[in-house]
């Protein structure tokens, strides 16, 4: 079975090795793998390579990164891109987390590995929560912030649709009352590794069978944006801390008192506070070694990790040391709230 790969982050790369490991036994072979161009990172802003491309640079693996696929957009760029894609003479694409839209030309375009039931398996996705919940870009994130007890991992056919085609296998994964985008995200990758592969076995087999997606319970992930950070302590405490959870690594909870710009790495509702103090929403409590408690529109908020801009995480009680915030200040709201 000829596998093309595209993707491009961390999430990505765990798949990718994992394809990598089992072709010898499972008889895959890689011709190509797909990710994005080279992105200016860190603070020097060099070209860095995506953890996908690098994973592919070690197995020896050829890498393209198109910058397109849409032929109305950049024709010369796009046609490129397929004549790429068409060299290497895929059976299936396998797609996680690569993105870049893929026109139905680029779907369309692998040999297939049989019919699952509903249509030829040319492309699948490794998409991270169980399918219609947290269709988008953001389902881990998301899933934190609502509050959902599980999520998963869904392998799926793809269709033109955002995240709506059939499913090919799926498995919860519960979310622990600590977990962050960033620790949820791994635990899922590793699930995702496990099941494309069993997935792919079972195209070799030809045993995939495909299962359409339900029409009822459908929500989408939207992508995080950088405007979201500002927390508003108008909210519960207790979706402010599953925020703060959420936004880890990106875009980081963000609070500002005056000049100073605080970002909040780890915070949970204070026990026992109830509706709280009557204090106005964005008020300091108390500052001490415990944390920053910060009243809301219902409860109060325990912050024990902040930053200030340009320095290090530190848990409240460092923090505090060095940053002088007085009982009784107020954290600003969003302008836009």
């Amino acid at each position: 079975m000829r596998i093309v790969f595209a993707g491009t982050p961390e999430f990505a790369s765990t798949a990718l090795r994992a394809i990598l490991e089992a072709a010898p036994r499972s008889g895959f072979e890689v011709p190509l793998v797909l990710s994005q161009p080279d992105r200016p990172a860190g603070r020097g802003m060099k070209l860095a390579v995506s953890p996908v491309k690098e994973i592919a640079l070690e197995h020896g693996v050829p890498v393209a990164t198109p910058h397109i696929f849409s032929r109305k957009r950049d024709p010369a760029a796009a046609e490129a891109a397929l004549d790429a894609l068409r060299s290497a003479r895929p059976d299936v694409l396998v797609v996680a987390a690569y993105g870049l839209i893929l026109p139905q030309a680029v779907l369309d375009l692998p040999a297939g590995i049989g019919d699952a039931g509903l249509g030829r398996v040319t492309a699948i996705n490794i998409h991270a929560s169980l399918l219609p919940r947290w269709r988008g870009a953001a389902p881990a994130a998301r899933a934190i912030e609502a509050g959902d007890a599980a999520t998963g991992i869904t392998i799926m056919q793809m269709d033109a649709g955002l995240d709506t085609g059939p499913m090919l296998a799926s498995q919860a994964l519960p979310i622990a009352a600590e977990d962050t985008t960033a620790t949820l995200t791994a635990r899922l990758a590793e699930l995702g590794a496990r099941l494309i592969v069993g997935a792919l076995d079972a195209g070799m087999d030809g045993a995939l069978r495909a299962t359409a997606q339900p029409a009822d319970g459908v929500t989408y992930a939207h992508k995080l944006e950088k405007r979201e950070a500002l927390l508003d302590w108008r909210e519960r405490a207790d979706l402010l801390a599953r925020r703060v959870r959420a936004f880890d690594p990106f875009p980081v909870a963000a609070a500002q008192l005056g000049e100073l710009n605080l970002r909040i790495w780890r915070a949970a509702a204070y026990p026992g506070s109830g509706a709280g103090t009557g204090a106005t929403p964005g008020t300091i409590v108390a500052a001490d070694r415990h944390g920053l408690r910060i009243a809301c529109g219902e409860g109060e908020l325990l912050a024990t990790e902040l930053q200030r801009a340009g320095g290090k995480r530190l848990n409240a009680s460092d923090f505090l040391a060095g940053v002088r915030i007085p009982v009784g200040a107020r954290l600003a709201l969003p302008s836009a709230a």
